[in-house]
């Protein structure tokens, strides 16, 4: 066996608090900047371009989801058996973990791409596209399929390197990535004149800034990332996909959320229900980017006690972190509460039928955030563990199975709010059904 480096040590060391700490505030940091970059994306597109730019943009957005819940789906699975292989002083099992997943992430998103690329007409039109809105897609395409392989590498990467000890680093990529981004979206809209394809042009070349930051980590003595020569292992790729798999279809339930209720806003509201609900899920995504922050947090911290068998530091970080975002989904339902009119006033002048439409959706919607923060908690205690069946279990429930019935009930009873409530009611079932999944699961340990 290889023996863990010292930065590693300090998992096994340091208070269970201030490791928590450590990991918590780069990666709930990271994300934040992660959702202002989507946000201010769309305002200028939206500004500069008009609403067809955007609703191109738009159309054009799950192709950029697939190629991200791609890194997530690989780039997850391969952290957690890495952090794994680590608690266990694996080190060279840990490196062919690493090895296997950026092969495997650069060869899959490059023959992806490149096959999507050849299509790439047919399509657009799959997607939605129009007369109108297909130049817009076309372009937003022709440069995404191409250079999309940069920006899942980047993201594997800076998984990696948070599972490698360093989360700061890889905080200071997602900041480069984020900075860069907006900077270029400005100079190559508003100056350059380069239309959609200088935004995605400005989306790769910021992927490719945030990579280079993250490289630096290759150069550092006490470094475990390294890349060794080694035979495919089919047996340890399947077991990559098959842990990772709730991070990609997390991914996908964020697209269905947005399809499902655009079409149900649409039938009942029509323009003005969709254009509210428009605005509901910019402010959503921020939500769920520091939620997803929180939790991601835990990952490399669990995936390494699981490893090295150390039960006492796993529950102590669970608890701190469970903690955490029931205090932070109880201050986010408390704004939705007393300041959704605000909110909702910072994306523009609306009608004031969509304003009061989007008010009350704040006002129902934020209902959801006291539970979110514990499901994705322990989603992500659940899949750091190996536990993929109940990480699945909650993941598509929350965002597809539970929450497609209750938009189907819902509405019939209550009318809009019905559909505002629907992820509310979902998130709130499957809150239940994990807190008694975990005392069952308890109750048979106390026993065994």
């Amino acid at each position: 066996m290889s023996s863990s480096s010292p930065k590693f040590n300090k998992l096994d060391t340091e208070p269970v608090g201030r490791i928590f700490l450590r990991y918590l505030i780069p990666s709930t940091v990271g994300m934040l900047l992660m959702a202002i970059n989507i946000v201010a994306d769309g305002i200028m597109v939206g500004n500069r371009l008009g609403a067809e730019a955007l609703a191109g943009v738009g159309i054009s957005a799950p192709v950029y989801t697939i190629f991200f819940a791609i890194s997530l789906w690989i780039g997850i699975g391969a952290a957690t058996k890495y952090s794994m292989a680590m608690g266990a002083k694996d080190v060279l099992k840990a490196r062919s973990i690493f090895t296997h997943a950026i092969i495997s992430i650069f060869l899959f998103t490059i023959i992806l791409g490149l096959t999507a690329f050849i299509f790439r007409d047919s399509l657009a039109y799959a997607l939605g596209a129009n007369t109108t809105t297909f130049p817009y897609v076309s372009q937003y395409l022709f440069v995404i399929l191409l250079f999309g392989f940069i920006f899942t590498i980047e993201n594997t990467f800076s998984i990696f390197v948070r599972n490698d000890g360093a989360p700061n680093l890889s905080m200071a990529g997602l900041i480069v990535t984020s900075v860069v981004n907006i900077i270029l979206n400005y100079v190559f809209l508003f100056i350059l004149d380069y239309g959609v394809a200088g935004a995605a042009t400005a989306t790769i070349i910021a992927s490719f800034m945030g990579m280079l930051v993250l490289l630096a980590h290759f150069f550092k003595k006490n470094n475990n990332l390294k890349l060794i020569r080694l035979k495919f292992n089919k047996k340890l790729f399947l077991a990559i996909l098959f842990i990772g798999f709730p991070s990609f279809l997390s991914e996908l339930g964020i697209s269905f959320f947005t399809i499902t209720h655009n079409i149900a806003f649409e039938r009942m509201a029509g323009t003005e229900g969709v254009a509210a609900f428009s605005i509901l899920n910019y402010v959503h995504s921020v939500m769920l980017m520091l939620f997803l922050g929180m939790g991601g947090a835990i990952q490399p911290l669990i995936s390494y006690y699981q490893g090295s068998g150390n039960r006492i530091r796993m529950k102590e970080t669970i608890k701190k972190a469970t903690l955490t975002v029931v205090i932070a989904g109880a201050v986010f339902f408390l704004v939705g509460q007393f300041a959704a009119g605000p909110i909702v006033s910072i994306f523009g002048d609306f009608p004031q039928a969509v304003r009061d439409l989007a008010t009350t959706g704040i006002n129902l919607f934020f209902f959801a955030y006291l539970f979110t923060g514990t499901n994705f908690v322990m989603m992500t205690y659940y899949q750091s563990v190996g536990n993929v069946r109940m990480a699945t279990w909650i993941t598509a429930s929350r965002e597809i199975i539970v929450m497609l019935i209750f938009l189907m009930i819902l509405p019939r009873i209550f009318g809009l709010n019905g559909i505002w409530l629907s992820i509310p009611a979902s998130e709130l079932v499957v809150f239940i059904g994990v807190y008694l999944y975990q005392r069952n699961a308890t109750r048979h340990s106390l026993i065994g």
